[in-house]
């Protein structure tokens, strides 16, 4: 196979990943050779955390179809803010260069838009990394869906809830504005819509929101009485309690921001009670598929344990997966949150205990259930992030899951989150068919003809 040239746009926390693969385990097919990022300490941070890449050039995202063509690249990651997806996305395929992007494909209609006429009228690729579909769980429960055993689907109830240490922690950074990350409908739930649109093989055709900012931001402390707050967690103020992020007791987090508000002042440890909170932490959605599938979707942010919940019901019975990444959030000696690290597979809850671990039950009408064995998993998002980045820099191969999503599929789940935001405007369901996307109605439009 032969080396790809690559450049990366956002050196953040989930830019590690991509720049530590590029750095040890795909040396032989792929090279980065230039990355931007608007803070200089991130990219110093980068360099030191990962020297085996050498010195990629540095330069001004502004300018990356420049450099697209001088340093001939073949690939250039995308893993900036939500908001500047579409723009850097459609410079690399304008420029020559595929694309790979962080989830969400865009935040907005505008931005639909363009990336799909630029993937139409250029051909490059567009991958889009939704890990989550490469967890051997996500793909067990395909699986069961794809081969039959559960019959037609009928409908879909799908929860998902984040901890007070992940949940929250969209409200202290950039995300809580949802004019940077469209809200957690779309930079978080993008993820979850995408499984039911791949587990069930069809797409969204009505959307029909409900939610709001019920337990973070400064109304609702007032509300609750919980009095004065520091304005953000790396403090020693005595006023300072478990919603408070410390980022000197992280060494990634020092090292790839606390250190490096000086150069651009982002601060990344707001406070989660404080004002200008845009974005919800409890949302309810009900969407029409264009097969006559119904999903029920619910996202908490303020949960006490961290995992999620699916019944897939169809005509010859149902399939259940329950998943618990995380058993409880509790505070240390100094006041510090401490997240439980068990990964048992026992899901029975105990004496307040919840265990980590996932189960998969399968029961057909007039027979008992049964449990479908999930494989191991290895590595983040329940062992899907060493698959993805298997298919992203090597090529996915002969896979009968379909598990490489291509912006098309990013389409698919932006929609229902865009959708979902115009919905909680308007108080109205709102028609995916009805949203001014141009060329990219046909990737929604094309796969429900096809089915």
């Amino acid at each position: 196979m032969p080396l790809r040239r690559y450049a990366l746009i956002g050196t953040g926390s989930r830019a590690q990943m991509y720049l530590a693969a590029l750095a040890n385990d795909y040396t032989d097919v792929a090279e980065l050779v230039a990355w931007s990022d608007p803070n200089p300490g991130r990219l110093d941070w980068s360099a030191a955390a990962h020297p085996a890449l050498g010195a990629p050039r540095r330069f001004d995202a502004a300018r990356l179809a420049d450099l697209v063509r001088e340093e001939a690249v073949d690939v250039v990651i995308v893993t900036s803010p939500d908001h500047t997806h579409a723009r850097y996305v459609v410079a690399a395929l304008e420029a020559g260069a595929d694309a790979v992007v962080e989830k969400p494909l865009t935040v907005d209609e505008e931005g639909i838009r363009e990336i799909a006429a630029a993937a139409e009228r250029t051909g490059r690729r567009v991958t889009i990394t939704f890990n989550y579909r490469y967890s051997p769980r996500n793909s067990a429960l395909k699986q069961v869906i794809a081969a039959g055993e559960i019959g037609e689907v009928t409908s879909v109830h799908f929860e998902w809830v984040l901890d007070t240490a992940h949940g929250a922690d969209y409200f202290r950074r950039w995300h809580r504005q949802k004019e940077n990350s469209g809200g957690l409908l779309i930079h978080k739930s993008s993820h979850h819509f995408d499984l039911v649109n791949w587990w069930i093989g069809d797409v969204p055709a009505r959307v029909f929101a409900s939610g709001g900012l019920r337990f973070y931001g400064a109304d609702n402390a007032a509300r609750r009485g919980l009095g004065s707050r520091p304005e953000r967690g790396t403090t020693d103020d005595p006023a300072r309690d478990a919603f408070s992020l410390d980022m000197r007791a992280d060494d990634k987090l020092r090292g790839l921001y606390l250190d490096q508000e000086h150069h651009d002042g982002y601060v990344r440890d707001r406070d989660v009670f404080d004002a200008g909170i845009t974005i919800e932490d409890n949302l309810a959605l009900i969407v029409d598929y264009a097969r006559g599938t119904t999903l029920s979707y619910a996202l908490n942010a303020h949960s006490p344990w961290e995992g999620y919940t699916v019944a897939v019901n169809g005509t010859k019975g149902r399939a259940e997966l329950t998943v618990v990444e995380r058993g409880s959030v509790q505070v240390d000696e100094d006041g510090r949150t401490v997240v439980d690290p068990s990964a048992r597979p026992d899901l029975v809850v105990g004496d307040a205990a919840r265990p980590a671990g996932e189960r998969l039950v399968v029961q057909n009408h007039f027979a008992p259930a049964r449990e479908v064995p999930i494989p191991e998993g290895v590595g983040g998002h329940g062992g899907g992030d060493r698959v993805l980045l298997d298919d992203v820099f090597r090529g996915a191969g002969s896979d009968p899951l379909g598990r490489t999503a291509d912006w098309t599929d990013g389409v698919r789940s932006v929609v229902v989150g865009v959708a979902g935001n115009l919905s909680l405007d308007r108080g109205l369901p709102v028609r995916v068919g009805d949203l001014e996307i141009g060329a990219a109605s046909g990737a929604v439009s094309d796969a429900r003809d096809e089915r």
